[in-house]
């Protein structure tokens, strides 16, 4: 096995009495991930990591703030949805670009289809074809 193999199976065998002691097996994974992806930064140097896996700005990094997370698709739509945005008819080519101007997210079309079917599936919003190039549009109900 490498060294860095070795190096890290003793820290794993160094935490897991205390990882072990938690009796939910999701609220271990999720320890020992966050773990691992502080080592796991830590090692690249990508930022300056505290005991707690917070990122820390570097050199003027503002992306990585502590606590900051990007919102995800979902939170998107239900953010434009309690907007204007929907007003008029979207296709999801346009949402996409919306998230990404507004947002600063670049989603795929795939991540948001299956969120705005289910909008359309629970009445929030309308999915009707688009005569002119038969695509999909997207209008709150």
């Amino acid at each position: 096995m490498s060294k860095h193999t070795e190096k890290l199976k003793k820290q794993l065998l160094e935490i897991s009495e205390v990882v072990n002691a938690f009796q939910s097996e999701a609220v271990q994974l999720r320890i020992v991930d966050k773990l691992l992806d502080t080592m796991l930064e830590a090692e690249r140097g990508e930022a300056d990591v505290d005991n707690l896996g917070k990122r820390t700005p570097r050199n003027g990094d503002e992306e990585r703030l502590i606590g900051k997370k990007k919102p995800g698709a979902t939170k998107i739509l239900y953010q434009l949805l309690a907007s204007d945005f929907f007003n008029i008819p979207q296709s999801i080519s346009s949402i996409a670009e919306h998230c990404r101007d507004q947002f600063e997210a670049d989603f795929k079309t795939s991540e948001l289809s299956g969120i705005l079917l289910k909008l359309s599936n629970e009445g929030k919003l309308i999915r009707q074809r688009n005569n002119d190039n038969n695509r999909f549009e997207y209008v709150k109900s």
